[in-house]
């Protein structure tokens, strides 16, 4: 059977086709996450600025120029994604020093408060909120790997011990969790995910 184009898998997936954006995820995923993993060096970050670049990928496929090649456009998306990333961290921590006098020193509080304004704030909500109505409709065991993970906080070590399991499963288990939750994330109609 010969495998479809990017392209054919593009117009599917912009006629609301749900596997067409699937095939086009599973066919990009790795290759996106090792890209951005050789930029930020930390394999949760990556995993996430991939989502975030899968995301806005698909949010924007009707914007996509056919004379290019998909994976160059996909490329794209997630350098400009990881290039912001970085850049809010290295704001996070940027410190100015103005001389000797401690009061003249200005931290990162000052230059980036991190605080949202109330838009933001309202719009982070809607986020989480969406992000939990995703974890709470996974199987449970995937369920429960997110939450430790990724709500309470728990190293692998602390999950493992938690579900007497080994740490091998724990973290097998856990990025098939993340390719889960990453799913149906992805290929959820953008009016559905509201």
């Amino acid at each position: 059977m010969p495998k479809d184009t990017d392209q054919e898998l593009i117009q599917r997936a912009l006629n609301k086709d749900q596997k067409a954006y699937s095939r086009l995820l599973s066919r990009y995923r790795d290759n996106i996450f090792y890209y951005i993993l050789r930029m930020v060096g930390d394999k949760t970050h990556a995993s996430d600025l991939t989502l975030e670049s899968f995301d806005k990928a698909f949010q924007n496929l009707h914007k996509y120029d056919t004379q290019y090649a998909f994976s160059t456009w996909l490329y794209k998306i997630a350098k400009n994604c990881t290039i912001d990333f970085v850049r809010k961290r290295k704001l996070n921590s940027l410190h100015i020093n103005y001389g000797s006098d401690e009061d003249a020193s200005i931290n990162e509080n000052t230059l980036y408060s991190g605080t949202l304004n109330p838009e933001e704030n309202m719009i982070q909500q809607q986020e989480e909120l969406k992000l939990m109505k995703y974890i709470e409709s996974m199987k449970p065991k995937y369920r429960q790997l997110i939450e430790l993970r990724y709500i309470k906080e728990y190293a692998y070590e602390e999950i493992a011990e938690e579900l007497k399991i080994p740490l091998g499963t724990v973290k097998t288990q856990l990025f098939r969790a993340k390719n889960t939750l990453a799913e149906m994330i992805l290929t959820t109609p953008e009016e559905v995910k509201i």
